[in-house]
């Protein structure tokens, strides 16, 4: 991997959110050049790289500015997200929905037209239509994604669909995809009205919330993956996998909320107790990963246990501008 990503000219587009942080400073190790491209300030930016990467503080769902930030790019990375808890899909559809499609359908465009030779789209697990197995890369057209992420879940496949069409009629080879589970650890969203369960619970629970009311009753199964580790198989994936062939990257293990709130609350100071609220909706019951394509081509596996990465995550957070922000 080191002579792949060494000195290249690489745009992490959304590389000031958790996984591009990550990205980031993984990349900066191979002596890349970076540009970052993002809504976030440019003192944020500073804040994270110093002066390591050139910044540019861009919307990305303008086709114009995506021109201009591909243009001379080797590698690009599609790390745009839009923040979002349960029931973004339902409350916000539109809102999440646009955006979505305009930066990831504008990013995807320009870099072909810019003759960039290497694209990563990271899709999602909520691509995937509900089932109690754990879910294969060809399943994902089973059926609808479900509940509350079906149209997050779209916008994830139309996507794909929009690298497959390059390749079908341009042979463009540079799109990989990957589908991550559920990712989570430093520069997360801990706002606890947007954040994913894993940062909110963290949030929550630090600020002194006693006791912390979850919904559910605990039950749900998810697949997580410490950011630190998805970065790794995303690098792995621009660089082995066949074009348009999506891997998932997960931990294939199922871990239920129930032992994730635990597992925070005994990691966290103020150790609170929990209550459950059993009339709330939680998602899907089951939804984990299959990782056997990963495995096969990518040589990929998880490093980080579900109680290592929860540690570091609360560790990072109690230095960062979160806490402050949350504890006033």
């Amino acid at each position: 991997m080191n002579k792949f990503y060494r000195r290249k000219k690489v745009l992490v587009a959304g590389g000031t959110g958790m996984i591009g942080a990550c990205m980031v400073h993984t990349l900066l190790q191979h002596d890349c050049n970076i540009t970052v491209a993002s809504l976030e300030s440019k003192d944020y930016a500073k804040k994270i790289f110093g002066n390591n990467v050139k910044f540019v503080r861009t919307d990305l769902t303008d086709i114009d500015n995506c021109l201009k930030v591909t243009k001379g790019q080797e590698l690009v990375f599609n790390l745009v997200g839009i923040k979002g808890s349960v029931g973004i899909g339902q409350t916000k559809a539109a809102s999440f929905l646009v955006p979505m499609l305009r930066f990831q359908t504008n990013l995807m465009d320009a870099s072909f037209k810019n003759n960039v030779v290497g694209f990563l789209f990271v899709s999602s697990i909520c691509a995937y239509p509900q089932s109690d197995k754990p879910k294969t890369e060809d399943s994902v057209w089973n059926g609808q994604p479900k509940q509350n992420d079906r149209i997050p879940g779209l916008a994830k496949r139309i996507g794909e669909v929009q690298a497959e069409s390059y390749l079908l009629e341009y042979n463009w080879q540079a799109p990989k995809i990957v589908r991550p589970s559920n990712v989570y650890g430093p520069h997360d969203d801990f706002n606890p009205q947007t954040a994913q369960v894993i940062p909110a619970l963290i949030a929550r629970m630090v600020s002194g919330e006693n006791p912390v009311k979850i919904w559910g009753d605990g039950s749900a199964v998810r697949d997580f993956i410490f950011v630190d580790d998805v970065v790794d198989g995303m690098l792995l994936a621009l660089e082995k996998s066949p074009p348009c062939v999506p891997i998932n990257l997960g931990s294939g293990k199922g871990v239920a909320i129930k032992k994730i709130a635990r597992t925070i609350a005994d990691t966290v100071p103020t150790k609170p107790k929990l209550s459950w609220g059993r009339n709330k909706p939680t998602g899907d019951p089951v939804r984990v990963l299959s990782t056997r394509r990963a495995k096969d081509i990518l040589r990929f596996r998880t490093k980080t246990s579900i109680e290592v990465g929860i540690e570091k995550t609360v560790e990072w957070y109690l230095k960062s501008h979160w806490y402050e922000k949350n504890k006033n």
